[in-house]
């Protein structure tokens, strides 16, 4: 898979039916994720509220914390106030140990918090026994893109050394290979369960497959869902990884 121009990172590109699909399979991971059973959730993902809905929506009490390590622009969208609780904190102190049963830490949260290490020992101190934590974070195929569109040709190698990109907003972006994010999630004392891309069919394909027939989206999810890419940090612009509290 051919890295994606940063311009499409933000939505602001052509690639409109990749998007379509990318967010079709990160619903549909969600929803084959979620426990089966009514749960505590913790929603990390940046108070966008798109997470929070669907858990919320698939039967699960939420705790959304808006504005965790990072500022989010614009108005928080409305939630069923019976289902979605919001609280504005820049750490998790204020959770008991063990207080809930799964976490979610989806729109890049790990990579746009710097001291991801910091982070995920909080997510595993929350979590109950057996708890499980699902995370995304910018891949280093995606660092390495985003540092060739700047010409930063000396920073192309990949090595084991944490890599902090910079954006051209003026953000920075921590990226990981699959290696480095299996040794953060362990480290918080986290069983890691899988780690792979979210994608690892081209926007050309899918381009091509839904100009075809629209009616194929469904498919492609199947086909991507069912794909096992497992550790394989060669595609895709961002990794997901599900870990569990032993």
């Amino acid at each position: 898979m051919l890295p994606i121009p940063a311009e499409e990172l933000n939505g602001t590109g052509t690639l409109g039916p990749y998007w379509t699909f990318y967010r079709a399979v990160a619903s549909e991971q969600l929803s084959r994720w979620l426990p089966e059973s009514p749960s505590t959730v913790l929603d990390l993902s940046g108070g966008r509220g798109r997470w929070s809905a669907q858990a919320a929506k698939a039967g699960h009490r939420v705790l959304e914390v808006v504005d965790f390590r990072r500022t989010v622009e614009g108005p928080a969208p409305l939630h069923d106030a019976s289902r979605v609780g919001q609280v504005r904190a820049d750490d998790l102190r204020f959770l008991p140990d063990g207080s809930v049963d799964a976490v979610l830490a989806e729109e890049r949260a790990l990579s746009i918090e710097l001291m991801a290490e910091s982070a995920i020992a909080d997510v595993a101190r929350v979590l109950r026994p057996g708890g499980r934590a699902l995370v995304s974070v910018d891949s280093l195929v995606l660092g390495m893109a985003i540092l060739a569109e700047q010409n930063f040709w000396a920073h192309l190698r990949q090595t084991d050394e944490v890599m902090l990109v910079p954006w051209p907003d003026g953000s920075i972006t921590r990226c990981f290979s699959s290696g480095q994010l299996r040794e953060l999630l362990t480290g918080a004392g986290l069983e890691v369960e899988w780690i792979r891309p979210r994608t690892v069919l081209s926007p050309s394909t899918v381009d091509h497959v839904l100009a075809s027939d629209p009616r194929a989206l469904t498919w492609l999810v199947n086909t991507e869902l069912e794909a096992h890419p497992d550790d394989d940090d060669t595609v895709g612009i961002h990794l997901v990884a599900s870990a569990r509290r032993p």
